[in-house]
């Protein structure tokens, strides 16, 4: 597996007022009105063959490549890869919670083609178990900490809020607090900014079987039929698009 590009020669970042602790620059604080421009047309093919080897690592620091997370042995047929802000990023993890609570691998299964879900920070990898107990999440976490993936997927960076989308239930004054008192339990371990970039912002990515992939190459390779990337730190797709997207039914709402 090849090398990830390095990174890229993004300053130290502070954990940001909007979902997290610590001091803006004032130069960042502009990047909190308006959207970003970008929209949601799917990566090409030869777009997604340039970035499959890239790495991204587990909560145990071992190397996986992009690729492996949504095709191969033991992979399921469709794979919804979505990418977070940084970890402790109040807003995401409410996301998280939200969408762990109606797409459940339970809700998966009986579903005509397999089905799963995985999720992908940009923090240190030692903040991944946090991650997981804070969002109640069941699905596997992985990180680029390079953000090569996010930029070569065309993910931007932003500070703005944006409106506030239905899958955050708390006020945004507990958002904060929240995150800024789990940055504080990482500072003895050195850990308290390595949360990732706090500019940088995410998306969503549906991987399915390209049709008829195996017979041309002799493997089947799996493109991107539907892509969301955010315009501003809050804009995750809301939970019950993603069910409707995925096929899942929505009997009730367990908010």
């Amino acid at each position: 597996m090849s090398a990830n590009p390095p990174p890229s020669a993004d300053p130290k970042p502070a954990v940001d007022a909007a979902s997290g602790s610590g001091q803006l620059p004032p130069d960042d604080l502009q990047d909190f009105h308006g959207e970003v421009h970008t929209n949601d047309q799917v990566p090409s093919m030869d777009a997604l063959r340039r970035i499959q080897d890239y790495a991204v690592l587990d909560k145990q620091g071992k190397s996986h490549s992009f690729k492996s997370l949504y095709s191969g042995s033991g992979v399921a047929e469709r794979v919804l890869v979505i990418f977070v802000r940084h970890f402790f990023c109040g807003s995401c993890q409410e996301f998280l919670r939200t969408l762990c609570a109606s797409i459940t691998p339970g809700a998966l299964e009986p579903l005509p083609r397999s089905t799963s879900v995985v999720i992908i920070g940009c923090g240190d990898p030692g903040l991944i178990e946090m991650y997981e107990k804070e969002t109640r999440c069941e699905f596997p976490i992985y990180t680029d900490p390079t953000r090569q993936l996010y930029q070569d997927l065309d993910m931007t960076c932003s500070l703005a809020l944006g409106s506030q989308p239905a899958y955050i239930r708390k006020g945004m004054t507990q958002i904060v607090a929240e995150s800024m008192f789990q940055g504080l339990k990482y500072i003895s371990s050195g850990l308290a900014h390595k949360g990732g970039y706090v500019k940088q912002i995410g998306g969503e990515f549906l991987f399915e079987p390209l049709e008829g992939s195996a017979e041309m190459t002799g493997q089947e390779e799996k493109q991107v039929t539907w892509c969301h990337r955010m315009k501003t730190t809050r804009d995750h797709t809301e939970i019950p698009d993603l069910m409707q997207i995925l096929g899942i039914n929505r009997t009730d709402d367990p908010n």
